[in-house]
């Protein structure tokens, strides 16, 4: 084995908290993989996601980057690429003007219907060693853990 000029000196702490980013990101990067082929990157994927679960196909793009924690400007041009390529139709909600209103297209659901099929199976492979129960265990776990980094930078002077 090859020696680094590495020590890993990260606390049990933060050793848990790494393994949850490490195991976050090669989720993403498997993912994404799967949604470029469709012509998407993750976060717009995870646009389409939001709208198709949303009233009618359709919701404030506040709403959608509040969802997926994505910074307004960010949304913009998430939003306005995805317009684009037709996934998506971007107009000033008839209630207020200053709001936009993004809507999934029937290629939009089309396409997450494609992908469907594959992301299922790429997620069933990745927790087939999980139990129903270990499951439920775990995401109990993440979502304390969600709660519990939420407001840490808030009271960090």
């Amino acid at each position: 084995m090859s020696q680094t000029n590495y020590r890993n000196d990260l606390t049990l702490n933060e050793k848990v908290l790494m393994a949850i980013v490490r195991a976050a990101e090669n989720f993403k990067r498997t993912h994404s993989t799967i949604f470029k082929q469709y012509g998407l990157s993750f976060p717009q994927y995870n646009i389409l996601r939001v709208l198709e679960s949303s009233h009618k196909g359709q919701n404030k793009i506040s709403t959608v980057g509040k969802i997926m924690l994505v910074p307004g400007a960010n949304m913009t041009g998430l939003a306005k690429r995805l317009e684009q390529k037709g996934f998506i139709v971007r107009r000033p909600d008839p209630a207020d003007e200053r709001v936009t209103l993004l809507k999934i297209t029937p290629k939009g659901k089309q396409t997450l219907a494609r992908i469907k099929d594959r992301k299922d199976t790429n997620i069933e492979q990745i927790l087939e060693d999980f139990t129903l129960e270990d499951k439920t265990a775990l995401l109990d776990k993440i979502k304390q853990l969600i709660a519990a980094t939420a407001g840490v930078n808030e009271s960090v002077p």
